[in-house]
This record gives structure tokens, C-alpha cells and sequence, in this order.
């Protein structure tokens, strides 16, 4: 990570492929403080986010195929109509967080706090949604939406 790079902690778009990790360096965004970022629309697929704070960050209609979205804070961000497939959350805390209408394949929310977050008419696959209703912090109603967290996923 090149911490002298002073425009590291910058969201860009990929201009090279649409949702598929393709860029022509590293998209490295570890340890940048970007709450409240607007990203909406953005191919941020084949980001490295870990010790990452995105809070209150509107990625509407973003593609993060790929992520790698470790320990990071994306507590009360938009991801409505976003496409977050092969991604991981690990250890992250998406508290409040909107899902609605999101694709999520393939996606890992091991470890993550994903209490009062929207799921609602997202598109997870059956195993996913099986490891994600095991999470013991599915639970609540998301603050802005008022969609109960553990029904809008799916979960008996």
C-alpha cells in the first residue's frame, strides 16, 4: 500500500470492464476515511477495503464484484439496485445498511454485524442466504425503510 499516494482514498470508476475487477493498477482503499462518500453508479469491482470507513455512503446501482470489504464501517449505506456478487463483508459492520433490490451471489457476510439492514427484494442465492440467516446479529428494523432485517432476507 502506498500511503504517499495522495490520491489513493479517491473513489474512481473503472472505466476498463464493467464488473469484472478489471483496472490497470491495484484499487486499493485500505484504511481511507470516506464517510458519506456519493459513489452511486460506480464500478468499484475488485476493491480492497479493510479498516475502511464508508458510513452513510450512497454506492446506488454500484458494482462491487470482487470486493474484498474486510473490517470495514458501512454502517448506513445505500447499496439499493447494487450488484455485490463473489465479495466479502468479513468482520464488517453494515449496521442500518440498505440491500433493497441488490444482487448479492456469492457474497460472505461471516463475521459481520448486519443488524437493522434492508435486504428486501434482493437477489441472494439459496446457499448464501443459509450462511447469512445463521448471522446472530440479523435482527431489527431498518431505521429508514422500516423493514424488519431478519424477514427481508428471507429467513423463517
Amino acid at each position: 500500500m502506498d500511503k504517499t499516494d495522495t490520491s489513493r482514498c479517491v473513489f474512481t470508476s473503472s472505466a476498463i470492464g464493467q464488473s469484472n475487477a478489471a483496472r490497470d493498477k491495484l484499487y486499493d482503499l485500505r484504511l481511507c476515511k470516506l464517510p458519506n462518500s456519493k459513489a452511486a453508479g460506480f464500478d468499484l469491482s475488485g476493491v480492497i477495503m479493510t479498516n475502511t470507513d464508508v458510513s452513510g455512503s450512497d454506492f446506488k446501482e454500484a458494482y462491487f464484484s470482487k470486493g474484498y470489504l474486510h473490517d470495514s464501517n458501512f454502517d448506513n449505506a445505500d447499496f439499493t439496485n447494487a450488484i455485490v456478487d463473489r465479495a466479502s463483508f468479513k468482520g464488517s459492520s453494515l449496521r442500518g445498511t440498505i440491500f433493497s433490490n441488490a444482487v448479492l451471489t456469492g457474497t460472505s457476510f461471516e463475521g459481520a454485524d448486519v443488524e437493522n439492514a434492508d435486504f428486501s427484494d434482493a437477489y441472494i442465492g439459496d446457499f448464501d442466504v443459509r450462511n447469512l440467516c445463521k448471522n446472530p446479529t440479523l435482527k431489527g428494523e431498518n431505521p429508514k425503510t422500516g423493514m424488519d432485517t431478519r424477514l427481508s432476507a428471507g429467513c423463517k
